[in-house]
């Protein structure tokens, strides 16, 4: 009785599954029918463990939730979807550095699946991080990855950047139609900025907006991706006089110092930036590197060794 209702609990998942995948694909699909074959194609175990694992995941309790999930994963280990729900639990948990690994897996299964991105996306960016940072361990030039890409960017208002990515592929009248409704947006901003000053505080309707943050930390990790250190030296050091409060300008501001051969300075912006970093395994792994590599340029190899042992992969 108790697999019988699991099994109508899940259809009902599946089926809302199957239902928000055909809108956004805009076709029409028979979902009940697809409910059972997905249902037939996995074993009694596997369905009450991921029956749970939803079920868990939904409580909050993700540590129960993802053990549910890797013994999905060890009856169905080349299931992607398995990997795409333990990146979403362990983003859910701040458990960062597992959730990334579980996302880049997923990804590298399916790379032009735009919910893997799409979650994996956030995940770095969770971290202080970007997309760009991840491409030796991505797919990251495969076209449909880079227009899910292009995608993402749009809808979270970095207009500059998604113009980026579609410039540089083959057009398709997809892409002009996405290319059409940046530029739109961009000469929305300039016209607003322009002629139309905003009032801090308010939101007049229609205004765009956009996260000046955000844009400086993709920035950042574009030009740290390719040590265009002059790039990084220039642009952190402006962030943090701007937004003092963001650890990862102080960690790239660091990283340029450090390979300027200003060691010294590099010790004492990664001090003040680390007050401001919580939660965040990722970018104090990175803040430990720099403080390392410039303890050991200054001869101190105590105080080097020190912050190595401080990293911590999270595995």
């Amino acid at each position: 009785m108790k697999m019988q209702l699991h099994r109508v609990l899940l259809l009902l998942l599946v089926l809302m599954a199957l239902t928000v995948a055909a809108q956004e694909d805009q076709q029409p699909i028979d979902q009940e029918e697809s409910a059972e074959v997905f249902l037939e194609e996995y074993t009694d175990d596997f369905q009450e463990a991921f029956f749970e694992a939803l079920k868990q995941k939904g409580i909050q309790n993700y540590d129960r939730a993802a053990n549910l999930l890797l013994e999905c994963k060890q009856l169905r280990p080349d299931d992607s979807s398995i990997d795409h729900e333990l990146a979403k639990v362990n983003l859910l948990d701040k458990k960062y550095v597992l959730a990334e690994q579980y996302g880049i897996e997923a990804l590298n299964s399916e790379p032009a699946n735009f919910w893997y991105l799409n979650t994996l996306n956030t995940i770095l960016e969770r971290q202080g991080t970007a997309l760009e940072m991840k491409k030796e361990r991505i797919p990251f030039d495969n076209p449909f990855l880079q227009q899910n890409l292009a995608n993402i960017y749009f809808k979270s208002k970095r207009y500059d950047a998604a113009l980026q990515i579609v410039k540089g592929l083959k057009r398709t009248k997809e892409l002009e139609e996405l290319r059409l409704k940046i530029t739109d947006s961009i000469d929305k901003i300039k016209h607003l900025s322009s002629d139309d000053p905003v009032v801090v505080g308010e939101t007049p309707q229609n205004t765009v907006a956009v996260n000046p943050v955000e844009e400086i930390q993709l920035a950042l990790a574009g030009y740290i991706s390719t040590m265009n250190i002059e790039k990084v030296y220039e642009l952190a050091s402006s962030a943090v006089e701007e937004y003092p409060l963001q650890p990862f300008f102080y960690y790239a501001l660091a990283l340029a110092q450090n390979s300027k051969g200003n060691h010294s300075a590099a010790v004492e912006t990664l001090e003040t930036g680390f007050d401001y970093l919580f939660d965040n395994q990722e970018l104090s792994n990175k803040f430990f590197e720099e403080f390392s590599n410039a303890y050991r340029s200054l001869g101190n190899t105590s105080k080097a060794n020190e912050y190595l042992a401080k990293i911590k992969n999270g595995l």
